[in-house]
This record gives structure tokens, C-alpha cells and sequence, in this order.
């Protein structure tokens, strides 16, 4: 019988259907298949960043200043909140479900007449692959001039290192997560994520961590690659204020230059610095400094510290650094009444550890253990054991999102604030629930 896949649900779902973390293929596998595809990178300016947390928002930076310089440009990130296409944006739009379609029936099609070896290896794309492969497609059909790429799970072995060439490598913060796939030690992590590096290719990374900061630079001088870390000292001059965030940043081609981001997240201020680092490298005659600041400015990035709503605040922060990020930013806020928490995590996260700094930082008057949707959710009861051993704060919890935040939200007022934290997938249901 012969295969329909003529809809972009019926596509969305043979995806879904590959497994994710099994049958991993070689990198040189995925190269050849990319190649197999007509190399639809080769034409593109690659952007590539790898690290544990903020990769996607240094992603989302990068991308405004370019559309703010007038330099078209695609963009491929992940996991998503809701739908399988907001890992695809061109020029900040997120791509049709025609569009879509249209590349994954490319890949589908390319799987008929694979070249040797990877014919009689049986090869075939994981769920990451075929949708970086459907992402190269997707922007060398649309003659975008720039590509921004996050890895996936590491750097080393990822499917968006099988690109020939990179214009920028860049590293955000380093931390314990995945621990299973890339090493237990902070320095087993970095050397997996360095393995984006590049011969004569500039790396940008903040020089925070020392442990960290000794493994890419070693890496970079093993292979070639021009370390180009950004100073902790390059940012100065703070300023918190309600909903955006000033700070003065210095760097390699200017003096000290004030950029405001748009969001109360402290986090971000790192991010976009790596951001304006890594594209004051690229010596483009149309990215100024006016353009910089403006596109930091203009940059948003979906579940990080986001107010969905007056005084609701949804924050993809799902791994122990994360975490500790986020109650940096929380402890800054100003909030005249109380804080409610609504938290959730998947099995294989620090959970036990992110519950004990969430409740021990005394931050929130109540907090309500959520049960998500999905098979990776951890149960709700060993969830809601994880906060008991601590006292300050109610413990409530809820079988569902939905209940949950109806409750909070009905009995709030007006000064209070909730946060919904622990894992994008909690983001993405809560973005999901906003939007029926």
C-alpha cells in the first residue's frame, strides 16, 4: 500500500514516529545525506551556537540585529513550545505548514535513491536530523544570506555540525545536564559542545567558568580555531528596570556601547553580549552600532521570563542552572504582593535539587507541583515529595496545567505574581492552554 504523506499533519506525525535517541547516526552518515540533499548548505553563512542554556535566545538575538542590518537570514532551533514549525523562521516567521510539507517530502524523497553506503547500512534520519535537514531546505530555498544554527543535544557528534564551513562558533553558559550522553565532569561537557569548532574560525564564549573556559580555549588552540571570549569585565553598568534591562558592554572593534534588552530576565543580558560579540566579529559594513542596539532591543524570545499575562510569567528554565538563573532574576524584582510558583520537570532532570533551591530561596508563598502531559513527565507524587522536606511555603498540588493555573489565577490579586517554571514542555502547554 502505498504511503500518503499529503497533509502536514500526516507529515508532523511520521516525524514524531522516528525515534528520537535510538539508531544515532555517524556524523559522517549525516554529511553524506546532506550532500545526498545537494548541500543546501554550502551557499548559506553558518551562525552556529552550542552551550547548555540560552542557546536559543543568543540564537534569537543574533537573527534580529541581522533583519534589523536589512541581512536576510533562517533560523533553526529547538525543542518548540507547540508546533513542530516554530523551529524554522525565516526573517522571523515562522515557516507555512506548506512550506513545511514541502521539505519534508524533499527529505522523504531523497530517502528513495540513497548512494552507498548509507544505502546498505539501511540509513535513516533521526527525529533531529530529518528536521535539520528539512531546516537547510527550508532556508536555501528562501536564498536567506545567514543561517543561525543550535545544536541539539551536544556539539561534537550533533547533525548541525555535518556543515562545511562556519563565519562564527559560538558557546553560551556550560552546565550539568545530559549528563548520560556528554560526561559527568563540567570539562567532558565543554570538550563535547567545543566540538563545534572550526580551523581559522572564530569561538565566542563568556569567560565565566574557568574550567570551562580552559577546555575551549585548548580545544581552539588544538585545531586552530580564534578564541574571542567576551571579559566578565566587558559588562558594566546594570540597570534593572520594570520590564527591560540597561547595561553597558565593551568590545573588541568599539568603546563601551549601552544596549537595553527588552525583558526583566538577568540572564539575557549574557546572552545578548555573546550575541553582539559574535556578529561585531563578522566586520559586516551594515551591522552597526546604532543596529546592534536596536536589534537587541527588538529581540524577544518565546518562555523566558515571558509575562503570557499581567503579572504571569512563564520561564523555560529546566535544569539546575537554569534554575538558579531564574531565582537571580526573581530575587531582583520588586513585588508588593506574593509570589505562587507553579512547577514541573521531566524524569531525567535534577528535580530533587531544583526543589530544594526553588523552596529554600524563600521567594514564593505557595508552591504547586503540576503534572504534565507526556510519558517523560515525572509522576505528580514524586514530584510534590520533592518540596516536603522544606517548610515557609503551601505546597498545593494539580493532576493538570489547566486546573491549576485556573485556580491560581482566580484567586490572585493584583499584586501577586505566578510563575510557571521547570521544563519547556510545561511553556509549551501553558502557551498551548492560552491560545483556546
Amino acid at each position: 500500500m502505498k504511503e500518503q504523506y499529503d497533509t502536514y499533519g500526516a507529515a508532523e506525525s511520521y516525524i514524531y514516529a522516528t525515534p528520537k535517541f535510538t539508531s544515532k547516526n555517524s556524523l559522517e552518515d549525516t554529511r553524506r545525506f546532506l550532500a545526498h540533499l545537494g548541500s543546501p548548505a554550502q551557499d548559506r553563512k553558518i551562525l552556529h551556537v552550542a552551550g547548555t542554556n540560552g542557546k536559543g535566545s543568543v540564537c534569537a538575538y543574533l537573527c534580529s540585529a541581522l533583519q534589523t542590518a536589512g541581512i536576510s537570514c533562517g533560523m533553526f532551533t529547538s525543542p518548540h513550545l507547540v508546533c513542530m514549525r516554530e523551529r524554522f523562521r525565516i526573517n522571523g516567521e515562522i515557516v507555512s505548514k506548506e512550506r513545511f510539507l514541502w521539505a519534508f517530502l524533499k527529505v522523504k524523497e531523497a530517502l528513495k535513491t540513497l548512494p552507498q553506503p548509507l544505502a546498505a547500512a539501511g540509513y535513516h534520519p533521526t527525529f533531529f536530523e530529518f528536521l535539520f535537514f528539512m531546516g537547510m531546505l527550508l532556508f536555501a530555498d528562501a536564498g536567506v544570506e545567514y543561517v543561525v544554527l543550535e545544536t541539539g543535544l551536544g556539539g561534537r557528534l550533533d547533525a548541525t555540525n555535518a556543515v562545511e564551513r562556519k563565519e562564527i562558533s559560538i558557546i553560551t553558559s556550560i552546565g550539568y545536564d545530559h549528563k548520560e550522553y556528554l560526561g559527568e565532569t563540567l570539562s567532558q561537557i565543554a570538550a563535547e559542545k567545543a566540538g563545534i569548532l572550526q580551523k581559522d574560525v572564530p569561538v565566542v564564549y563568556l569567560k565565566k567558568q574557568e574550567e570551562v573556559t580552559r577546555v575551549i580555549e585548548s580545544c581552539a588552540r588544538k585545531i586552530g580555531a580564534k578564541s574571542c571570549p567576551l571579559e566578565r569585565n566587558a559588562i558594566k553598568e546594570i540597570k534593572i528596570e520594570n520590564k527591560t534591562i540597561d547595561f553597558s558592554l565593551h568590545l573588541l572593534y568599539y568603546d563601551y556601547i549601552g544596549f537595553t534588552v527588552s525583558t526583566s530576565a538577568l540572564y539575557q543580558v549574557e546572552n545578548a553580549s555573546l550575541a553582539v560579540q559574535a556578529l561585531s566579529l563578522l566586520r559586516e559594513e551594515r551591522i552597526t552600532a546604532a543596529i546592534l542596539q536596536q536589534g537587541i532591543f527588538e529581540a524577544s524570545w518565546e518562555g523566558r521570563m515571558e509575562e503570557v499575562l499581567p503579572s504571569v510569567y512563564v520561564d523555560g528554565a529546566h535544569n539546575i542552572d537554569g534554575i538558579r538563573a531564574f531565582l537571580e532574576t526573581v530575587g531582583v524584582r520588586p513585588c508588593a504582593g506574593n509570589r505562587i510558583l507553579l512547577y514541573s520537570s521531566v524524569r531525567d532532570k535534577q528535580y530533587r535539587e531544583a526543589a530544594a533551591a526553588l523552596a529554600q530561596a524563600g521567594y514564593f508563598k505557595r508552591i504547586c507541583p503540576v503534572q504534565m502531559q507526556g510519558e517523560r513527565a515525572l509522576p505528580l507524587d514524586e514530584l510534590t515529595d520533592a518540596f516536603r522536606p522544606y517548610t515557609g511555603f503551601d505546597i498545593k498540588p494539580y493532576d493538570t496545567l489547566d486546573a491549576a493555573y485556573t485556580e491560581q489565577v482566580t484567586h490572585k490579586n493584583d499584586t501577586d505574581e505566578i510563575y510557571l517554571v521547570g521544563s519547556l514542555y510545561l511553556v509549551g502547554e501553558m502557551k498551548a492552554l492560552l491560545r483556546f
